[in-house]
């Protein structure tokens, strides 16, 4: 699985960012797509995954509430819809995926960058 992410940008703190991930490979069905961030000088974390099929969603208790994790099967897109931004969400944010049954995820598409000013 390739993945590309764009839609990064510079927001106020209150505002709203879309990010979008494009997949290309054979298979997504047992699969998990998923979003992580990692802010400077932190520890990249976890955002919200998303099972390709049923589309079942997972979110961290910071973003719940507040971010929305959605896929296209057609399309074969993994969107983040970002509402009520803090400048604790500045980060870059990466897509990723794995094989539902693995421990790790194994294709990382490049980061974007999301900048929330306050």
């Amino acid at each position: 699985v390739q993945l590309q992410a764009s839609g990064g940008g510079l927001v106020q703190a209150g505002g709203s960012l879309r990010l979008s991930c494009a997949a290309s490979g054979r298979t997504f069905t047992n699969r998990i797509m998923a979003w992580f961030r990692q802010a400077p000088g932190k520890e990249r974390e976890f955002v919200a995954s998303i099972r390709w099929s049923p589309a079942l969603t997972k979110y961290a208790d910071s973003v719940n509430g507040r971010f929305t994790i959605s896929r296209d099967r057609a399309a074969k897109t993994i969107d983040l819809q970002m509402d009520s931004l803090k400048p604790e969400d500045t980060a870059v944010y990466y897509c990723a995926g794995k094989i539902l049954s693995a421990d790790e995820y194994d294709a990382w598409g490049q980061g974007t960058q999301v900048t929330v000013s306050s």
